[in-house]
């Protein structure tokens, strides 16, 4: 082997990553001993930056592009270098790729019921679950406080602490939120998008962003989930009696297409359909009972004032008035007056006393025989 050749692959002159996995993080370009030669070309691929470490300390961050590791695109390895002057010699530095892209459809779920205040059904217990997206906003701080010297960093390995972080933040949501259960389905977008901006600045300090977080439901326990199912079915139900009828019905058919009840199921369900038959008969044609008209409320007893030689005398009550007429103390010219009544008006003119003022019948026949 030429000198040559085996000098040139001492030093390693492309950098990349191609990622082919999908939870795949942070992976550091593996040098093998081998040294950067001064002039390689750097590949970074959209979606990726690259981070330079050099003796323990972060040096460049490289964003989206091709680059030539010379001195005049590294200015801070450079200065750590101590190269004034430029450099031509190779030098060892860690390279991590970070992804940049978007990690979506991750799980997150409340593992203990959360208690809320229902301002209709008092205490309850809530469970949530949903899905959340992640990236990386700043792929420095991310090395710096989560991935530290992690050769190959997945998403498994911060989903968890990402988890617990979203579901103590939708806890406190719930519970606070005064939402009533039975609206919290018509919130969730809203829900979602405030324990989102609620948790941003601690992501942030984990270099960190979630770019989605969605509540998917939002559940009672199951016993109370079994009450409003029978709440909402006494709804539905309405007139116990015609749903009586319809499962009375119901029964019918099923014991008439029943081959294994024979004479009997057939028998059982005639009796069933006529004694339906008359019940309705009864009830008329809709199936409801004729409702009783109520009795008329009493007639209003009214009582008279009546006006003479410039006085007022009473009060007397129709009976009264009638024995006043017989006796000649009412005539058809006495003023009167009741409650309710347009001033003074003659006896005659009133509806209610003009039939105490009968005409005299004529004077019997003679007896026979004269």
């Amino acid at each position: 082997m030429p000198i040559f050749d085996f000098l040139s692959g001492q030093f390693i002159d492309v950098i990349e990553w191609t990622n082919d996995t999908r939870d795949t993080l942070v992976w550091r370009f593996e040098r093998h001993g081998h040294e950067i030669k001064y002039g390689a070309k750097l590949t970074v691929r959209e979606g990726q930056a690259a981070v330079f470490v050099h003796e323990g300390q972060l040096a460049d961050v490289f964003t989206p592009g091709l680059y030539m590791l010379e001195t005049n695109n590294m200015p801070i390895l450079t200065t750590l270098q101590h190269w004034d002057h430029g450099f031509r010699s190779p030098f060892k530095s860690e390279i991590y790729f970070v992804s940049t892209t978007r990690f979506p459809n991750l799980k997150w779920g409340t593992k203990n019921p959360v208690i809320a205040r229902d301002p209709e059904f008092g205490p309850v217990r809530l469970r949530a679950f949903g899905t959340y997206a992640i990236r990386v906003a700043d792929p420095a701080r991310f090395l710096q406080e989560i991935v530290g010297t992690d050769g190959e960093f997945t998403m498994d390995e911060i989903s968890f602490q990402i988890r617990n972080v979203i579901v103590q933040e939708v806890s406190r949501v719930l519970a606070g939120s005064g939402i009533p259960v039975l609206d919290m389905a018509a919130n969730t977008a809203d829900l979602g998008k405030l324990v989102a901006r609620e948790i941003a600045p601690v992501m942030a300090d984990y270099g960190l962003e979630i770019p989605e977080l969605y509540i998917e439901n939002i559940s009672l326990p199951p016993a109370v989930e079994a009450a409003l199912d029978k709440r909402t079915s006494m709804g539905l139900v309405g007139d116990l009696d015609r749903f009586a009828q319809y499962s009375a019905a119901e029964a019918m058919s099923r014991a008439a297409d029943n081959p294994a009840g024979g004479g009997m199921a057939a028998g059982l369900g005639a009796g069933m359909g006529m004694a339906m038959g008359a019940q309705m008969a009864r009830q008329g044609p809709w199936g409801a009972q004729p409702a009783q008209a109520a009795p008329p409320p009493p007639p209003v007893e009214h009582v008279w004032h009546i006006a003479e030689n410039g006085q007022t005398k009473g009060p007397f009550s129709k009976a009264a008035l009638g024995r006043m007429a017989t006796s000649g103390e009412l005539t058809r010219d006495t003023f009167v007056w009741t409650a309710g009544q347009d001033g003074w008006k003659r006896a005659e003119d009133v509806a209610e006393l003009a039939q105490l003022f009968t005409v005299m019948p004529p004077p019997p026949p003679p007896p026979p025989g004269r």
